[in-house]
């Protein structure tokens, strides 16, 4: 990542509240209404050579209903027949059943390592599909949502290798000339692997294009790149320009190059490690009084062949008439008519300086050179250990009384601990292939993903402190790359103690928060809204303005939650073979 912009998150004090008092239980009845599917969800379970927590996150854990952002509550889901369902909620007390929209031309049933299917809708009339077999479908579909105009219609169709989930997809037009870019996700066997899990994760970028050819219009594959990494992104998405991509993840991504990309990376490889196999010029050591240079020279140099010029801040060392081997200002005066040089038998050059000023310590030799190496005699080891042994204990708290104690990472909640503490936010430039931008994320857990606005990327919310933050991504503006839109207050300390929590969720309009479990129980946390009656805190006896409510909806099922998607109006939940709709009503 050398070159990025290292860079961090600005939060808006306005959208923090550090008076937040928590939520308040609401014994509120909830709308919910359900409908039965009339085939099954294709639910794909995990396989006996898919044991990873990778699998479980990317596959596992994959939420079946998809939230089609550019019409107001419209969700597809996949049956078991291939069918792509569509529920479009205009009215609650007058739903419809679901309707077929599309059938995939693949009969799923004959394929055995298969993925789950998968929808992405990367415009307000173009959507990305994949049957979970290793084949990708650009639709044409239309205006969605309403049966009249929406029809889907192929326009490209092709089989691109191992089995993958669509983690993203743009539209875009650029010179005139309309792409489609699409992520496929893919966790494969790494035989090289060894030591860790013994697979890998890979991200390959595909941009389609429409191609004219001799008067034909049709859609190919223009460009494909891929990504590699050690775990499953919690977030990746294209830019809506299509010009570069963006990625949450605990380990590290990176492009593998294709052929000719790989000719130019080797040779830069190779210089590169050329640099680091290159000896240091010369290696020096010091004490208190002087310092102690050495450098090596060739077989063929005499003594009469150096020159060495001292003053009392430069040195200059010269071989014949070569240009100058060491050349320039020294870290502090020296005694220079004290100082020597001498050749040693295994034909180095030994230089010793007189420090002018006895005592301090030189960080560098000659300013600005880094050709040498310094060495550190034992004893100054011993030293540099003593002075900061103050600092460090074997006892995780040797003082309790102190006034300041350190922090006792004992005295943390279960839920204050993160599984994974150093996940990162990287932007890759889609010409150069390299990281633009990095953000070392820390202990600010990831929480889910969320489209406010479908012309813009997806929202992500992360954990600061207590509070769940929700940034906005805006590729187009360098100076403010991830804007802070809203804050749900305490969620993420709430969220860490759902230990059977499967998804989470927000309102486009932030008006409230959501996550479910794997069986029945959804919880739904409303932003704080005013009060239309007096209410005191009897412990602080004054007024309280406004309040935040949480309500918890159980659905009647027993079969696990597969789907879950929420609207500033509703929330929808698919099982297997229901789906249900919560109103969830912005009323106090």
């Amino acid at each position: 990542m050398a070159g990025a912009a290292h860079c961090s998150l600005q939060t808006k004090r306005l959208l923090l509240d550090p008076k937040f008092e928590g939520y308040k239980l609401s014994l509120e009845p909830l709308a919910c209404y359900q409908l039965g599917l009339d085939a099954a969800v294709a639910e794909v379970k995990l396989r006996d050579d898919q044991y990873t927590l990778d699998h479980m996150r990317a596959f596992g854990m994959y939420n079946y209903l998809h939230l089609d952002s550019w019409y107001q509550d419209n969700v597809y889901y996949v049956d078991q027949f291939g069918r792509v369902m569509n529920l479009s909620v205009t009215l609650d007390t007058a739903l419809q059943k679901p309707r077929e929209v599309f059938r995939l031309p693949t009969d799923l049933t004959s394929y055995d390592n298969r993925l789950c299917a998968s929808i992405h809708f990367s415009s307000s009339t173009w959507v990305t599909l994949s049957d979970g077999t290793g084949r990708l479908f650009l639709i044409k579909s239309g205006k969605r949502g309403n049966g009249a105009s929406e029809k889907w219609e192929i326009v490209f169709n092709e089989e691109l290798g191992s089995p993958f989930i669509i983690a993203h997809s743009v539209s875009f037009v650029k010179s005139d000339v309309h792409s489609v870019s699409v992520l496929l996700l893919r966790v494969e066997k790494d035989e090289l692997d060894t030591k860790g899990s013994g697979f890998h994760i890979t991200l390959e970028w595909i941009t389609i294009a429409e191609i004219s050819k001799e008067g034909d219009c049709r859609y190919e594959i223009f460009k494909r790149r891929v990504l590699q990494g050690k775990s499953v992104p919690h977030y990746a998405a294209i830019e809506p320009s299509g010009n570069g991509l963006m990625i949450v993840s605990y380990k590290p991504f990176k492009f593998i190059q294709d052929e000719d990309n790989k000719l130019e990376e080797n040779d830069d490889a190779k210089e590169t490690n050329e640099k680091k196999v290159v000896d240091p010029l010369y290696y020096w050591h010091q004490t208190e009084d002087d310092v102690t240079i050495t450098v090596h020279v060739p077989e063929d140099i005499t003594k009469d062949d150096i020159k060495v010029r001292f003053s009392p801040d430069n040195i200059c060392v010269t071989l014949k008439d070569q240009p100058p081997l060491m050349e320039g200002k020294l870290y502090s005066s020296v005694d220079h008519e004290s100082c020597t040089w001498i050749i040693r038998e295994n034909k180095s050059l030994e230089i010793s300086l007189i420090k002018k000023n006895e005592g301090p310590q030189w960080p560098e030799l000659i300013i600005g050179d880094t050709r040498g190496e310094f060495i550190m005699d034992s004893s100054q080891c011993s030293e540099i250990t003593e002075s900061l042994m103050h600092l460090t204990s074997e006892v995780m708290n040797p003082n309790p009384e102190k006034e300041n104690p350190p922090c006792n990472a004992q005295e943390l909640e279960e839920c204050d601990a993160f599984l994974e503490d150093s996940a990162s936010l990287c932007r890759f430039d889609g010409d150069t292939l390299k990281v633009t931008h990095v953000i070392n994320l820390g202990s600010n857990q990831y929480l889910f993903s969320v489209v406010v606005d479908p012309k813009e990327m997806p929202c992500f919310c992360l954990r600061h402190d207590v509070d769940a933050l929700l940034w906005q991504p805006h590729s187009d503006q360098p100076e403010n790359m991830w804007e802070h839109i809203a804050t749900f207050n305490a969620l993420g300390y709430v969220q860490a103690s759902k230990q059977d929590k499967k998804f989470m969720a927000c309102a486009p309009d932030y008006s409230y928060a959501a996550l479910c479990e794997c069986l029945r129980r959804v919880f739904i946390y409303r932003q704080p809204t005013p009060l239309s009656t007096v209410l005191y805190n009897r412990k602080e006896g004054r007024q309280v303005g406004q309040v935040a409510k949480q309500l918890v909806a159980t659905l009647e099922a027993h079969d696990p939650i597969l789907g879950f998607q929420a609207t500033s109006e509703r929330l929808f939940v698919l099982t297997t073979k229901t789906l249900f709709l919560i109103k969830v009503s912005s009323g106090n």
